[in-house]
């Protein structure tokens, strides 16, 4: 699974963030290094966590210099114990110095999810439910954090909203219900495409049930209702539950029988893990 391969929008939102940083030089590393000098540093886990991101860390140094050199000890996905040496990065001291901070940025923050995401997929184990993400993401950085999701054990929601129908309670606010929604969905989307409807209590479960939604996300419910209602559909949709979802209760909804569990938490909410770029020298 490589990233940078992936997607060829990755350069373009690498690049935007290097510009933010460095909006003309670098004035410390230029005024204290005027030339180039080859050297090498070490990149170091500082907490355990599960490593995410390693391929985008690799290329904010290569678009600043192609022959920027690394030897990695780890992939992504992989289990990181605290102290542990990732890898080395060798190259123009300047170009470590000046592209440090841009690419511990990604690293650290994509490790994060992908380690929080682990978590709550460990916490699923035993289960058939699936942990989803949501477009609770950063702006510009959707396509990194979604990737680390899936690192972490986790699946993607919709990437966008072009990728997928899902009608929520101002859709249905206009439209006038939650049949003629779906009614106009049908007539709009190609027959590929999924329907998802949000609902909020009973008679939403049994209105989307009789449109035949294909998903029914029951959203904010708490576990009495959310079991009744995964009851009630029976099968006739997949169900999905949403609302505040977290570490702290997620084996509580797990227990009412739904399909899917999405948590915006994944990507808004997780720290980042730490990781430095230590022991610089002059080779």
């Amino acid at each position: 699974m490589d990233i940078v391969t992936e997607n060829l929008n990755i350069d373009n939102l690498i690049l935007l963030a290097l510009k933010e940083d460095i909006s003309s030089e670098d004035i410390t590393t230029n005024s204290i290094i005027k030339e180039n000098i080859l050297g090498m540093g070490e990149l170091i886990a500082k907490e355990d966590g599960i490593l995410a991101g390693i391929e985008i860390f690799k290329r904010v140094f290569k678009l600043l210099d192609k022959d920027t050199e690394f030897k990695m000890n780890f992939k992504d996905g992989d289990r990181l114990k605290k102290g542990q040496i990732i890898g080395e990065i060798k190259g123009d001291l300047r170009i470590i110095l000046s592209g440090e901070r841009v690419a511990l940025n990604y690293l650290q923050h994509m490790s994060g999810i992908a380690t929080y995401t682990n978590d709550m997929v460990q916490l699923l184990e035993g289960t058939s439910i699936k942990l989803l993400d949501t477009r609770k993401t950063t702006p510009n950085m959707r396509i990194f954090e979604k990737y680390a999701v899936r690192v972490g054990g986790g699946h993607n929601h919709r990437y966008n909203l072009s990728d997928g129908v899902l009608i929520k309670d101002n859709h249905i606010a206009v439209a006038g219900s939650i049949k003629r929604a779906v009614e106009m969905a049908r007539e709009y989307v190609s027959f590929v495409k999924k329907i998802e409807v949000e609902v909020e209590d009973l008679r939403m479960v049994q209105e989307a049930v009789e449109s035949r939604a294909d998903i029914i996300m029951l959203d904010n419910m708490d576990e009495f209702m959310m079991k009744e209602a995964v009851e009630y559909i029976d099968g006739r949709a997949k169900t999905e539950c949403s609302g505040n979802m977290t570490r702290e209760n997620i084996l509580k909804i797990a227990k009412c029988g739904v399909d899917f569990v999405s948590s915006g938490a994944l990507t808004h909410s997780a720290k980042i893990l730490d990781i430095s770029l230590k022991n610089l020298r002059i080779l």
